[in-house]
């Protein structure tokens, strides 16, 4: 009975996933895009009580993953990009309202420039008593597309920025515009943040890389249940891990790295959706010969319908 128990409770922690979501726009229909309306807003905050979920600071979630710690289930993160001031303006109250905790990530330069839409230095260290302070770039560039010097150099501008301006040094980033690569990741790496948040779609569990966390939008009024759903799937991207040669995705190769029986698997590629692909020892290999059709794209997989791995592609 007690080594039922004990694998019983392995398995349930090994399947505990949190989630992060992120906002960026509130109460502005200028931008329907990326706006949340504050009725949506309100009802997904009442939702999240009603269902038992704890609204943790992500220096919380962060903690555990390093700890080795098990994450639970209920734990939600909310994150805001971009530091506009529609967040402080309609955002804030309610945030303040339900006592919910969130990480700003600010972009530093609309802010030090006084453009209009975004935050002043003085709202923000406002808002910083009610949650925490992120880094969210200088300049908001495609970072793909850009050297190692400008990236190291819009690294070194905000971050002195904010300590300046702020009195600390963010411990969080968050890419622009959600678009990274391998040798963007290890730039970012480098300044020494605790933690780097992505804006791909899936969870969160104690096998997560704090520095490749997901983050699930919540712009418009999705259906919070199914994001709330989503469960981590621990996969190796083999093949393509970066985008590809003349832009077409040739072959994918991809090793699930829990034991699984499943002999099939969901795959999803931007512009071209879903379709079924066959698990062979608990891996992808296919040929796909097909061009990727956004500078911005795609690949999931799925497995049992809500275990999900992401990778995104973003031409330089």
């Amino acid at each position: 009975m007690r080594l039922f128990i004990g694998l019983w409770l392995i398995a349930t922690s090994l399947w505990a996933d949190a989630h992060i979501f992120v906002y960026h726009r509130f109460g502005d229909t200028r931008h329907p895009s990326t706006d949340t309306t504050i009725d949506v807003l309100k009802k997904q905050f009442d939702y999240f009580k009603a269902h038992g979920y704890e609204i943790v600071p992500l220096s919380r979630l962060v903690t555990a993953l390093k700890a080795k710690r098990p994450i639970p289930d209920n734990w939600v993160v909310l994150t805001i990009d971009d530091s506009f001031k529609s967040f402080y303006v309609n955002g804030l109250p309610i945030f303040k309202a339900y006592g919910y905790p969130f990480t700003l990530f600010v972009y530093t330069k609309g802010t030090e420039s006084h453009y209009g839409d975004f935050m002043t230095w003085e709202q923000i260290n406002d808002a910083k008593k009610y949650g925490e302070l992120g880094f969210h770039s200088h300049t908001h560039p495609h970072m793909v597309s850009q050297s190692d010097t400008f990236l190291e150099k819009d690294f070194e501008t905000g971050l002195a920025l904010m300590k300046l301006r702020t009195g600390e040094r963010p411990k969080y980033f968050a890419y622009p515009y959600g678009e990274y690569d391998g040798r963007v990741k290890a730039i970012a790496e480098s300044f020494g943040f605790d933690a780097i948040c992505n804006q791909n779609v899936g969870a969160v569990s104690e096998a997560s890389d704090p520095y490749d966390l997901d983050r699930i939008a919540l712009t418009g009024d999705p259906d919070l249940k199914s994001k709330l759903g989503i469960k981590f799937l621990p996969a190796e991207w083999i093949e393509p891990k970066a985008w590809p040669k003349e832009g077409i995705v040739r072959d994918v190769r991809i090793k699930i790295d829990i034991p699984t029986n499943a002999k099939r698997a969901q795959l999803y590629l931007t512009g071209y959706g879903w379709r079924w692909v066959d698990l062979n020892d608990g891996e992808v290999n296919l040929t796909l010969d097909k061009p990727l059709k956004n500078r911005r794209s795609r690949l999931i997989l799925k497995l049992d319908n809500d275990k999900i791995s992401t990778k995104i592609l973003v031409k330089p």
